[in-house]
């Protein structure tokens, strides 16, 4: 019987894939075996702790409304692994990605290659980008940068560096510098990097390369674009500054067009019928910036947070951050196998909270916000997908 698409999910969740293992020599052998489909396309890169997403989104929103066939990769997902990889904002048809994630696989397994599930979902949109002729890809790094399985590849028309905090600091290093200096891994020789924070790392990378820097400050006028939140300025600035820096062609009208268009479930996204603000912030710095935000566009609101959060991160200052006296708390232990339990968020919140069961339980009132947040993974399980849009 031929496998499909819930196979080659079930084989990608299974426990022998479901793991992290930096480094580019696994996917650099597969993708040698295949014909080295990853040296065949353009590149921006995207590098950062936070805002990642938004800036891959808006990045490719402009470009496809300039007329060019644009492969966007992200992570994760939120309902469907095929939200990961999109050609001018459609996902990978389930047929497609079910082929190509068992043609990798198999050629991984009959060489003794162990990939882990991103160096999978990697391979996998780089061969399926290179078969469908795409134009432009826009790449986010999953984790760090120097050792991340996006970084085989050997050049790009602009590698972008978003904000830098501390997150994975068992991965990436215990400080900002050290984290700046994974991110900046990115930065290929001759080829320009855009950022909009000084770090040392980031300048001397680029010095070493020989590639030009440009820094930015966080200036462009919000007024059109279709993601909300204060965060979104910087984003948005250095998103532009490389588009126009690579094409210098695109009209201010075009531009215009694609932020009116950008979508990115789950980041600061109001469900306007239910009084719900949807943000996956997932560490302090997001936390801050989702807090700023509420603040901004909602400060007369009762606020009523739903909050799950992975048990590698620090909660206990994410939830410091966001909640305030007189707030109504629900903490969501939700099915991921990292996932903090309601007792360890409880102990951790130094208000009250209740635990959450069901978004439908909670009744709807007019001066009062329901707030999800706190990871990116628990989403798919406390909105209805039809909320979403």
């Amino acid at each position: 019987m031929e496998k499909g698409y819930k196979d080659a999910v079930e084989l990608l969740t299974s426990q022998g894939k479901f793991y992290i293992n930096l480094g580019l020599e696994r996917v650099s052998a597969v993708l040698d075996l295949l014909g080295n489909p990853q040296d065949r396309l353009k590149y921006f890169h995207v590098a950062g702790t936070n805002g990642k997403g938004s800036v891959c989104s808006i990045i490719a929103s402009v470009l496809k409304e300039a007329g060019k066939k644009v492969g966007l990769y992200t992570s994760p997902h939120i309902f469907d692994y095929t939200e990961r990889i999109k050609i001018n904002g459609s996902p990978i048809h389930e047929d497609d990605f079910a082929r190509l994630v068992f043609e990798v696989c198999e050629l991984a397994e009959k060489n003794n290659i162990h990939l882990t599930e991103f160096e999978i979902l990697t391979v996998v949109m780089f061969k399926y980008f290179s078969e469908q002729n795409v134009e432009v890809v826009v790449l986010e790094t999953g984790l760090g940068g120097r050792y991340d399985a996006t970084n085989v590849i050997k050049e790009n028309l602009c590698a972008v560096v978003t904000h830098i905090d501390l997150d994975h600091t068992e991965r990436l290093g215990n400080t900002k510098d050290e984290i700046a200096f994974e991110k900046a891994g990115i930065i290929k020789p001759n080829c320009p990097v855009v950022a909009s924070e000084g770090y040392e790392a980031i300048r001397d990378r680029a010095d070493e390369c020989d590639s030009l820097l440009m820094m930015i400050a966080p200036f462009e006028d919000m007024e059109g674009l279709a993601l909300k939140g204060t965060y979104q300025q910087e984003n948005l600035s250095l998103a532009l500054a490389a588009i126009r820096l690579v094409y210098p062609q695109i009209s201010p009208y075009v531009i215009k067009e694609g932020l009116r268009k950008v979508k990115h479930i789950g980041r600061f996204q109001f469900i306007e019928d239910k009084n719900i603000i949807v943000d996956g912030s997932h560490n302090p710095n997001g936390a801050l910036a989702l807090r700023e935000s509420l603040d901004f566009y909602y400060p007369n609101f009762k606020r009523r947070f739903v909050f799950g959060c992975l048990k590698n991160k620090d909660y206990a200052k994410m939830m410091e951050i966001l909640f305030q006296k007189g707030d109504e708390i629900y903490l969501n232990h939700f099915s991921h196998q990292n996932s903090a339990t309601f007792d360890e968020l409880q102990k951790a919140c130094e208000f009250e909270a209740k635990e959450f069961s069901s978004i439908e339980e909670l009744p709807q009132q007019k001066n009062t916000i329901t707030v999800v947040c706190g990871s990116l993974y628990m989403i798919s399980e406390v909105i209805p997908r039809h909320y979403l849009g």
